[in-house]
């Protein structure tokens, strides 16, 4: 088993710690915090050992888990990777692309590996279909959140938005070619919500919403492509997939049929795989204990995790000129 300790016990501090209690591929060393006041609260409440320094903990473990606000990622990794350690860094990757980029050459250098937390892949509505989403040519995304305090200190972009661009960089395989975007600045210093249209070489281009000042939760993407429409629903974890094929010449009573101008005929129809319930936190950082022990690349890469965090400042940038 793989020796793990967390750096930072907050609130999604202390989920890793639990699931990471509860897996059977790491063997939980324990946790550093440097607010006193909630390591000794989280030490005490459930029984995790309290490391005084990030020395201490660094030392200590095969794999590091940074769960700490994005400004101290980069801090963190550097230490973590030069003590010789794998690192799981939650999203974003860091705090600037510069910094990101700094962390795989470190990773390379000390030939460790790194995964980021971009836990919508692990998703299991989004696991259940991504395997039948081909060469999509518009995307649209909405994910709407109720106001949290938690998470204001950055941009809707990096907080919420970051998770969508992470999801549809993994299913379009082209460059970015152009971003527009435009945002409002509610509550926060920062825009709470945002819209961003992001168009791609190949011709896909992808529609994405956030908002952090929405009346309820809503997290759904939609997939067109050649012959298919793919819906995602990350909070239900539901996802629904209509094709369409060549009609038969004698059509069922209860066939679904389409015909264009031209008398072209299709018949529509649903492929909706089966979900499988699953944590998906869990999901992730067990996934990286085996791309560790088996010497594999990791679902989600740094390379992935700094090429999302790239766009978002793409999209953050354009925001800025509009605004």
């Amino acid at each position: 088993m793989l020796k793990v300790g967390v750096l930072g016990a907050g609130h999604l501090g202390k989920i890793h710690l639990r699931l990471l209690k509860q897996s059977e591929k790491y063997e939980l060393v324990g946790f550093y915090d440097p607010f006193k006041e909630n390591a000794d609260k989280v030490a005490k409440e459930f029984g995790y050992t309290k490391f005084n320094s990030i020395e201490e903990l660094i030392a200590a473990v095969d794999v590091v888990d940074i769960v700490t606000p994005t400004l101290s990622h980069y801090e963190c990794a550097v230490q973590a990777i030069k003590s010789g350690k794998h690192v799981f860094l939650e999203k974003p990757i860091s705090n600037t692309v510069e910094e990101a980029e700094g962390i795989i050459k470190l990773a390379k250098e000390y030939n460790v590996k790194g995964q980021v937390g971009h836990v919508e892949r692990f998703n299991p509505a989004f696991k259940a279909v991504k395997d039948q989403i081909h060469n999509p040519m518009f995307i649209e995304t909405h994910r709407l959140a109720e106001f949290n305090p938690r998470g204001t200190d950055v941009p809707v972009v990096l907080d919420l938005m970051i998770h969508d661009i992470d999801a549809i960089l993994s299913v379009v395989k082209s460059k970015v070619k152009d971003v527009h975007a435009s945002g409002v600045a509610v509550i926060s210093d920062s825009p709470d919500i945002a819209n961003a249209r992001v168009e791609f070489e190949n011709g896909c281009v992808a529609n994405i919403t956030s908002s952090r000042i929405s009346m309820k939760n809503m997290r759904k993407s939609r997939f067109f492509q050649k012959d298919a429409y793919i819906s995602v629903d990350y909070l239900e974890k539901i996802c629904e997939v209509v094709k369409m094929k060549d009609a038969p010449e004698v059509p069922g009573d209860f066939d679904m049929i389409l015909q264009n101008a031209e008398g072209v005929k299709k018949q529509i129809y649903f492929d909706n795989p089966e979900v499988h319930t699953n944590n998906a936190i869990l999901d992730e950082l067990e996934t990286f204990a085996d791309a560790i022990n088996n010497n594999t690349t990791p679902i989600v890469t740094l390379e992935d995790g700094t090429e999302a965090l790239r766009v978002a400042y793409q999209i953050i940038a354009s925001m800025e000129k509009n605004r």
